[in-house]
């Protein structure tokens, strides 16, 4: 998969090479002005699609977030896709435009279904976005059988959802699995026999914060 190890996504590669081109065209006409705006911009795209690494807790009971930002919501909700309209334990996590947009692999795990769903594009810290909003979800099941679904969520700015794996794919805890432009969120679902340990506005680090164990 992509970005594993480059230390700015190849998504951002485009946008980058845009800004550097006009802040380039801008400085040999002399519109100063326009290109210190260019300039501005290019920086902050490269900062916006930096791709740190990470270090995974040890444990491999241990469930880490899938992305970094805040978590806005923490508890019980029905799941219909795939957990039958069961009470399931659901986290949010949103991301902010500084935050790293890179998302990683909760668990390690099998891809064993996905989806996408054409959808509004509301502020992701919104209840009704996991609903509403384009979302691309991975329904992932760990060796013990435990399944946990994973759903990106497009938000008020963003306008693309990238996710690498696909159905049978095998995934490795803390390694990058796709990415989402420009503000958004992540929401994790989880079924019995997982102990949450994550609680309501903490920040998380993708890839490192535990945010419960299996049990």
């Amino acid at each position: 998969m992509k970005n594993q190890h480059q230390p700015v996504a190849v998504e951002g590669y485009p946008f980058i090479g845009l800004f550097a081109f006009l802040a380039l065209f801008f400085a040999a006409v002399d519109w100063n002005c326009l290109a210190t705006i260019t300039l501005g911009l290019t920086l902050f795209t490269i900062y916006f699609f930096r791709n740190p690494e990470r270090i995974p807790p040890e444990g491999d009971d241990a469930i880490v977030a899938p992305a970094d930002g805040k978590i806005i919501f923490v508890g019980k909700v029905p799941e219909e896709r795939y957990f039958g309209g069961q009470e399931v334990t659901k986290i949010s996590i949103f991301m902010n435009v500084f935050n790293v947009h890179v998302n990683r692999v909760p668990i390690n795990s099998r891809v064993v279904d996905q989806f996408y769903n054409q959808g509004r594009f509301l502020n992701a810290s919104l209840d009704k976005a996991s609903l509403e909003n384009e979302q691309s979800g991975l329904l992932l099941e760990t060796g013990s059988g435990t399944k946990i679904l994973c759903v990106q969520i497009a938000g008020l700015v963003a306008r693309r959802i990238v996710s690498y794996p696909e159905i049978g794919d095998t995934l490795v805890r803390g390694r990058r699995f796709g990415l989402i432009r420009f503000g958004s969120r992540v929401d994790l679902y989880f079924p019995e026999g997982v102990e949450v340990s994550a609680g309501l506005g903490d920040k998380t680090v993708a890839g490192e914060t535990v945010l419960g164990y299996l049990r």
